[in-house]
This record gives C-alpha cells, sequence and structure tokens, in this order.
C-alpha cells in the first residue's frame, strides 16, 4: 500500500503565501473536475512562534496550581463519591476538591521554585509554516496549470 502522504514524482504546481490560498486552489481544481486525490499541500519554511500571555507571579502560579488542583480532585472525588457511605457523597466530593487545591498548590509551586525566575511568564507556542506549496502528480502538472491560470482572484507564486 503507498504512503499517502507522498506522490510518485511529485511537481510543484504552485506555492502560496498562506494555507487558506492553498486550500483555496486546491478546491477550485476540485470544482473543475481536477483528480485532486493527487496533490499534496506541503508547509515549508516551518518557524516556532511563541506568544507570550502574562508575567508568572507566585500568586499567579499559586492560583493556576489551585484551579488545575480543583478539577483533578474534583474528578477524584466524584470518582470516589460513587463507594461513599449513604449520605457521604458531597462530602467525598467536596474532600477531593480540597486535597486536590492544594495538591495543586504545593506542585505549582515546586514547579516554579525549580526554575528560580528563569523563565517569569507563561506562553504558548505553534508552528507554522511560512509557505505552502501545492504539489501533485508529474502526469498531471499540465492540466492542474492549465486550470489554475483560470482561478479567478489567485494569489501564488511559481
Amino acid at each position: 500500500m503507498p504512503e499517502i502522504f507522498s506522490l510518485q514524482f511529485p511537481q510543484s504546481l504552485g506555492v502560496f503565501d498562506a494555507y487558506a490560498d492553498a486550500q483555496k486552489a486546491v478546491d477550485y481544481l476540485s470544482d473543475e473536475e481536477f483528480p485532486v486525490e493527487n496533490c499534496l499541500i506541503v508547509g515549508t519554511d516551518l518557524k516556532q512562534v511563541e506568544r507570550v500571555t502574562g508575567r508568572l507571579t507566585t500568586s499567579r502560579v499559586l492560583m493556576a496550581g489551585a484551579a488545575s488542583g480543583a478539577w483533578l480532585g474534583l474528578l477524584i472525588g466524584l470518582l470516589l463519591g460513587i463507594f461513599a457511605q449513604e449520605g457521604n457523597y458531597l462530602t467525598t466530593v467536596l474532600g477531593g476538591v480540597a486535597l486536590g487545591v492544594v495538591f495543586g498548590i504545593v506542585w505549582g509551586f515546586i514547579g516554579y521554585w525549580a526554575t528560580r525566575g528563569q523563565r517569569d511568564f507563561s506562553s504558548v507556542t505553534k508552528v507554522v509554516a511560512t509557505r505552502y506549496e501545492v504539489l501533485v502528480e508529474h502526469k498531471l502538472l499540465a492540466q492542474g496549470q492549465e486550470l489554475l491560470a483560470k482561478m479567478p482572484g489567485r494569489a501564488q507564486t511559481f
């Protein structure tokens, strides 16, 4: 069985600055009844982008630890509550939440303390491509180029 993310003899049909433009080109080819199962959209020139979301302080770390611990404690409390004696369900659930909060605060503080101020900010990261290339089987290159030349409002470079 051939690899799904490969073509035998791929040729570049076009290079686009945005994924939406590459997707629009393939969608146009599909609308024109081009065999799009012979196409790949490949993100190239990958880069990692990190968005700083805020400053980390001891109080923010402890609050985040308490919140995540509360959720974990709630889950465990709900599961243990099933086996609690009659009339103790709510006490078991609340006990689980309380223990989860303590656990989250302790582990959050230990993790923050271990960095010793080397990373006093929170962030999220994402890997993105700077260009998107549409590849097609070599035997379909001319047909694909001819169709894309007719595509209204195309934004691509070759």
